[in-house]
């Protein structure tokens, strides 16, 4: 695996989520709130659904048109980490320069990989954590508790607003429920591994070849067997959906979209990041699983 070098609705408070300077020492701003640095806005917007106005949330990784694994922090990003009050990474090696600039920190970390491990690394998971519903509910939790911590006063409101992400979470859950009632055991393919987690809850199989799949993850070109093997796997109508992540996009992963197309391969675009315009977790989720039923239904038998 590589290493990361790297219209509003529900709760999100679309001033919580913002990029701006270190306060200049660890803890609370200038105005008293407590800080949150993210590595992406991925969980920067799980972070600010939490923190509501009572904190300040800060997402380093922004872009929705790049690579988050290829994502060279700057100097500043360095500093806003170490200074945060609370700290909230991805883990699992996808953002190893928050770990590293944690380590000059006091404040608190909350590593969603570590919690969906139990903090026993294992290089073998996939580290698109942000893809397994249930693990990002359960960080939600933990950010709340590292607030409540870091602000006795809005304790209450901390807890108070994970509990109600988890709520809405929880109708996403359900989508995904759905999809596995209907659709349970059906073979799909991805052009990265991206979301693993999601697919094995909704009762998918992703039978893309594994080596495919994790050269396109490591910026590599696949092996002429494997594109071939999942050319026939969409031409034969064998994958009934494809999953195309935009981020992770190549002449190679270009190619075999363009062969899903012409098959009537339904195609679903998945992102890595909050794609422009979104700035709410359980909106973004919540459009790709209602996506990926409509392309699921569509599918050719």
């Amino acid at each position: 695996m590589r290493s990361a070098v790297v219209a509003t609705t529900g709760l999100l408070s679309a001033a919580a989520l913002v990029l701006s300077g270190c306060s200049g020492d660890t803890g609370p701003n200038a105005d008293g709130r407590p800080t949150v640095v993210t590595s992406t806005n991925v969980w920067g917007s799980v972070a600010s659904a939490v923190a509501g106005d009572d904190a300040q949330v800060t997402a380093l990784f922004t872009n929705s048109a790049e690579d988050p694994h290829e994502y060279n922090p700057s100097a500043s990003d360095t500093a806003k980490v170490a200074d945060a009050s609370v700290i909230v990474m991805n883990g699992g090696h996808y953002d190893e320069y928050m770990e590293r600039a944690a380590g000059q920190s006091a404040g608190t970390v909350v590593n969603a990989f570590d919690t969906m491990t139990g903090g026993h690394s294992d290089s073998e998971l996939n580290e698109h954590v942000f893809y397994n519903l249930a693990v990002v509910g359960q960080v939600a939790t933990k950010i709340g508790d590292a607030l409540a911590k870091k602000d006795a006063a809005h304790a209450d409101t901390y807890r108070a607003n994970a509990q109600r992400f988890n709520t809405e979470l929880g109708g996403v859950r359900e989508q995904v429920g759905q999809i596995k009632t209907a659709h349970n055991g059906t073979k799909v393919a991805q052009t990265e591994p991206l979301a693993a987690y999601l697919l094995s809850d909704a009762g998918l199989v992703d039978v893309a070849p594994a080596g495919f799949t994790a050269a396109v993850e490591e910026g590599q070109s696949p092996s002429a067997a494997d594109r071939a093997t999942l050319q026939d796997l969409l031409t034969s109508h064998t994958a009934k959906t494809l999953i195309y992540n935009v981020q992770a996009v190549d002449p190679v992963t270009e190619a075999l979209l363009t062969v899903a197309q012409r098959a009537n391969v339904p195609v679903v675009r998945f992102t890595e990041t909050l794609p422009d315009g979104v700035s709410d977790y359980v909106v973004w989720q919540r459009d790709q699983v209602a996506a990926l039923a409509k392309a699921l239904n569509a599918a050719p038998a």
